[in-house]
């Protein structure tokens, strides 16, 4: 067998149907486009949607989604704790100690080990850090997040001003 002698097996190629050759056959006059009107013309562009907004429009171009309501939080472990030696352990402190930054929600997690009892007030704690913190002496006290409900308030009401 050479190269010039392929060819695919009978009934896999099927010749296409030609339209709009005269009256005389299947397919001709209107060729299949049905009578008058825009899609008769051949004047619609690809992906229009009689004026509705094109899918490739209505879906979103970028990829994945940031939450408004993700709460994101510091890690601080114990081990960062105990190095720092305070008793009264608050947010406040630890950015004063250089640990965390301002303004962040902190959680504290279990890594390393805390000997002393220190009272800890974070925004979130995991259980075997409070355990470990409570073993030692001390007391954790979680600081309520500012929208714990989820949500911010709306600012204005929307109903009352009409």
């Amino acid at each position: 067998m050479r190269v010039d002698e392929l060819s695919p097996s009978p009934g896999a190629k099927k010749k296409p149907k030609r339209v709009g050759r005269g009256i005389g056959g299947k397919g001709g006059k209107t060729a299949g486009r049905g009578t008058k009107g825009q899609y008769a013309r051949n004047t619609v562009a690809r992906g229009f949607e009689g004026g509705q907004m094109p899918l490739k429009q209505r879906v979103p171009k970028l990829k994945g989604f940031n939450n408004p309501f993700r709460v994101e939080y510091q890690a601080i472990n114990l081990d960062a704790i105990s190095e720092v030696g305070l008793t009264e352990v608050t947010p406040e402190s630890l950015v004063k100690a250089g640990v965390a930054h301002k303004g962040t929600f902190i959680k504290v997690l279990a890594r390393g080990e805390i000997k002393k009892a220190v009272n800890v007030h974070a925004h979130a704690v995991s259980k075997a850090a409070e355990a470990a913190i409570t073993a030692a002496g001390g007391t954790v006290t979680i600081i309520p997040l500012p929208y714990a409900q989820g949500r911010p308030p709306v600012k204005g009401n929307q109903f009352t001003n009409r």
